[in-house]
């Protein structure tokens, strides 16, 4: 029953960390870039308004 728990890759240890820290970092990208998107559509719109 212990065996539902278990991942189902079985390799090194840190194999699941750095999938983690891959999914994060993707997830993190595409929040990034969407963010520049809303900043490059609202900009202009508003003008250039730097320095």
């Amino acid at each position: 029953m212990a065996d539902r728990n278990t991942p189902k890759k079985h390799g090194k240890p840190g194999d699941a960390r750095e999938e983690r820290l891959k999914a994060a970092l993707k997830a993190n990208m595409a929040r990034r870039k969407a963010q520049a998107k809303a900043r490059a559509t609202s900009g202009d719109k508003a003008g250039n308004d730097e320095g």
